[in-house]
């Protein structure tokens, strides 16, 4: 009787522990499947717009290198001829601005609240 009782409860043990890895393999299947159509149109964001990523990481550049102070002199100059450019560019095509500000906004913002330029 002990020995059966043993053998049934080894049985009920091993239906557990498969029930619980297929839980596991199946929650894990299921965000690669959420996960990997965001990472994958991330990537095709990003590819889309090779010289807007690489404009937007000099910019994201520009602000981690600079100080508050060279941040506070720059704010009040005129833009640059080519940096004129460039805006009307981004204002001409909304895609193309929206794949820069996802790029930048959250680097500025943040050396901007450092600098306190924004409150």
């Amino acid at each position: 009787m002990w020995n059966t009782k043993l053998k049934l409860q080894g049985v009920v043990l091993a239906m557990f522990e498969r029930r619980v890895s297929d839980r596991s393999r199946s929650k894990r299947a299921f965000l690669l499947a959420m996960v990997l159509p965001v990472l994958l149109f991330a990537g095709v964001a990003s590819a889309q717009y090779p010289i807007v990523d690489r404009v937007a990481n000099k910019v994201v550049q520009k602000y981690q290198n600079s100080s508050c102070e060279q941040l506070w002199q720059e704010r009040g100059r005129p833009k640059s001829q080519r940096e004129q450019e460039a805006v009307n560019f981004l204002r001409g095509d909304p895609q193309m601005r929206q794949a820069f500000i996802d790029k930048i906004a959250a680097p500025i913002a943040n050396k901007m609240f450092e600098c306190d330029m924004i409150p």
